[in-house]
């Protein structure tokens, strides 16, 4: 039998299909699953940078459930299915190493700064939607249309108090948002993250640009 993962109930085996599903249709690095102490931690990249002069920002997802005191684990998947009993989810048979894994937000040192309106993020995700689809017009390259997203994505938005107007279009893919809601914003270092009933948006900024000086080498005359 293949290796399964053992959640607290159906409910939240249903819980982590969904947030599965959703990462597959929003980015393109699958899920890290970390599992300690019967706590299982969801992660995706909603955005991240593919190349080396990619703009794009990171912006995770994160949803924390309850498993199996038992299970311990940590890696990354691109799928999970339904198992023999409703509380089981089967692994895949291979995992994957996207980049974005090897960058993990701290866990500890958050400082709560300010709070946003769930509705305002809402807002702002739609004018980032509507303003890719405008500007990506027939024909676009794949670059073309990729540098189009993280011009928008990566953009602060003043309406979100500085943060990456990314932050939006996760909280909306992901399905965080939901009714009217005061979402908590909290910094440790370069990680901001956005605290929704449903789940968490961490952003990690400023986007690095640009390149450091030349150093000089050799004898000095």
């Amino acid at each position: 039998m293949p290796p399964t993962l053992l959640l607290a109930d159906p409910d939240t085996a249903k819980d982590v299909l969904t947030f599965v599903g959703r990462a597959g249709r929003a980015g393109d690095g699958g899920v890290r699953l970390q599992a300690s102490r019967g706590v299982l931690a969801l992660t995706t990249a909603v955005l991240s940078p593919q190349t080396l002069f990619d703009q794009t920002p990171t912006i995770l997802a994160m949803r924390i459930v309850h498993a199996d005191p038992e299970l311990e684990c940590d890696l990354v998947v691109d799928s999970l299915s339904p198992a023999d009993t409703p509380e089981r989810l089967m692994l895949p048979d291979t995992g994957l190493s996207p980049s974005w894994a090897g960058v993990s937000p701290p866990r500890q040192g958050w400082t709560v700064e300010a709070s946003l309106e769930a509705s305002v993020v809402a807002q702002r995700a739609q004018w980032g939607i509507s303003a890719v689809a405008r500007g990506a017009g027939t024909g676009s390259g794949e670059e073309a249309v990729r540098a189009l997203r993280a011009a928008i994505w990566g953009e602060p938005d003043d309406d979100l108090g500085g943060l990456p107007r990314g932050v939006a279009f996760a909280a909306d893919a992901m399905g965080f948002i939901s009714g009217e809601e005061q979402v908590g914003v909290s910094r440790a270092g370069r990680w901001s993250r956005l605290a929704f009933r449903r789940g968490h948006v961490l952003a990690r900024g400023p986007v690095a640009s640009g390149l450091t000086g030349v150093r000089a080498t050799g004898t000095r005359a």
